[in-house]
């Protein structure tokens, strides 16, 4: 399914989403800034807890990138809406770990976008596949 934007802020996260499937996550900096938070609400799985600025690709996306082959895992946006500078999202995510095993979750996204930047982000999935898979 292909999903498009109605509005500058839906293109925002689409772009974002885009630049993360990539693997580069040099290509996330210019869609953050030093007050942008992201907050995977989850417990007890690696990437838990909220991360600010800098912090969210060094501290956060680096590490979790890290258990997956390069350029993984690619996020597929499903469903898309908005209502003024918050922006929902559910897609997929499928890829390959490190170890040659594969990798499909379903997440749900709530943007908060901010004069063109992501001022925040919830991400939601199920942690519970993420853990058996990680043996945690």
């Amino acid at each position: 399914m292909t999903v498009k934007a109605k509005n500058a802020n839906e293109q925002l996260a689409l772009d974002f989403f885009e630049a993360l499937s990539t693997g580069d996550l040099e290509k996330l900096r210019p869609f953050l800034d030093e007050n942008s938070v992201w907050e995977p609400m989850v417990k007890d799985i690696p990437g838990a807890g909220a991360y600010k600025g800098n912090a969210i690709i060094d501290e956060f996306l680096g590490p979790v990138r890290g258990m997956f082959a390069p350029g993984d895992p690619k996020v597929h946006p499903q469903t898309i809406f908005s209502d003024g500078d918050y922006v929902a999202v559910e897609s997929y995510s499928d890829g390959k770990l490190q170890d040659g095993r594969s990798y499909y979750n379903r997440y749900s996204w709530v943007f908060r976008m901010n004069n063109g930047k992501i001022g925040s982000l919830h991400e939601y999935m199920d942690s519970h596949y993420v853990a058996r898979l990680f043996g945690l």
